[in-house]
């Protein structure tokens, strides 16, 4: 396996402390600061928590860079221990499933949780606001319990959030191991692996190294 070479990273995410927030997209969110990094015994203690080694690109950041912080989007969901209990903290890091992420990712491509379900109420087939408004609430909580059925993501850590209810996932567990998804759920566009120009997954690394470079331009 190839190691990654995180060398310098912390600083040059602090060189860009000095350019105004709103000209990068989600610096308002981690205002280009990233937290220490775990100890060896840290990461130790959070991995015998959790029941699974974390992928080797994500591990080696959190160990040399940080365990989170400025990073792509919104910024990396921290680390936190919080009585004696490791977890990520932010906007959708409650939808990792902790104590699931030895269960294998089930997905190798494309997946739309909400595809099969029938077409959302139209005003017209209503006789009043007040049964159509029903149909509404009734159609939105049957989307969102099986758009967000806890069973799709079983073995993956979300990494940050993009904004209205779009994240990015890191798959732990299963084939997809290592590469890094985006949950596009909340516009109804699915589970779907981020890849490169060639069709490739992008892992950890690339995936925020991409971020600093691109940012630091």
């Amino acid at each position: 396996m190839t190691s990654i070479d995180w060398s310098g990273v912390r600083d040059r995410v602090a060189e860009l402390a000095d350019r105004p927030e709103d000209s990068v997209f989600g610096a308002n969110g981690h205002h280009f600061l990233l937290e220490p990094p775990l100890s060896q015994d840290e990461l130790a203690e959070l991995e015998e928590q959790i029941g699974v080694q974390l992928p080797e690109e994500y591990r080696s950041f959190l160990l040399e860079v940080s365990r989170g912080g400025a990073g792509p989007a919104y910024g990396l969901f921290p680390l936190r221990r919080i009585d004696g209990r490791w977890r990520w903290e932010g906007d959708g890091a409650e939808l990792t499933e902790l104590t699931r992420l030895g269960e294998p990712f089930p997905y190798t491509g494309f997946f739309d949780p909400a595809a099969d379900l029938p077409d959302p109420p139209e005003e017209e087939d209503y006789a009043s606001t007040e049964e159509f408004d029903a149909a509404q609430d009734a159609y939105a909580e049957l989307h969102d319990r099986v758009a967000y059925d806890p069973r799709h993501t079983v073995g993956t850590i979300y990494l940050c959030h993009l904004g209205c209810a779009y994240r990015h996932l890191l798959v732990v567990s299963g084939p997809e191991r290592g590469a890094v998804w985006a949950d596009d759920t909340a516009g109804d566009g699915g589970l779907k692996p981020l890849t490169d120009a060639r069709g490739d997954r992008v892992g950890f690394a690339r995936w925020y190294l991409d971020w600093l470079d691109k940012v630091g331009d």
